[in-house]
């Protein structure tokens, strides 16, 4: 019923059409650059639009003052690793496994995952976001940039 472009097989939703939503935040969790697709795109394939859709001007990057990306061990490829290095970021990617040889009481550093995750739960909470009414992708990214 619901659906239109940019939309597709959830498959944690029994197929049905889906929308995935990759979101860049400050590390406050205000948003900088939200990109949409179908819900079976990989995030990777995500990054590097999300990273050139950034609403306010960036400064440039300097070796005195690096810009920082952290993600997670979903974007450990070299996908991943080109996009952020194509937008001058110095990348900060957990590896895969690497939780596993980090002992509880010696994380080197914490995860900041959960300032994204917040800022997605925020928006989830707009009835219209969560289950995406709008059948022209451009209506619903402009509803999420609201």
């Amino acid at each position: 019923r619901f659906g239109g472009e940019r939309t597709g097989r959830n498959p944690t939703d029994r197929g049905k059409p889906g929308t995935k939503i990759s979101l860049l935040t400050d590390q406050q969790g205000g948003p900088l650059g939200v990109a949409i697709a179908g819900a079976n795109v990989h995030d990777t394939k995500l990054l590097a639009d999300t990273l050139h859709a950034i609403i306010v001007e960036r400064p440039r990057p300097t070796p005195d003052s690096p810009q920082h990306l952290c993600l997670d061990k979903g974007y450990d490829n070299p996908t991943g690793h080109r996009a952020a290095a194509d937008s001058n970021y110095t990348v900060h990617i957990r590896r895969i496994g690497e939780e596993k040889l980090d002992d509880a009481s010696q994380k080197t550093y914490p995860a900041h995952r959960w300032v994204g995750e917040r800022t997605l739960a925020w928006l989830s909470k707009c009835r219209a976001i969560l289950i995406r009414y709008d059948k022209n992708w451009e209506n619903y990214l402009g509803l999420i940039k609201g």
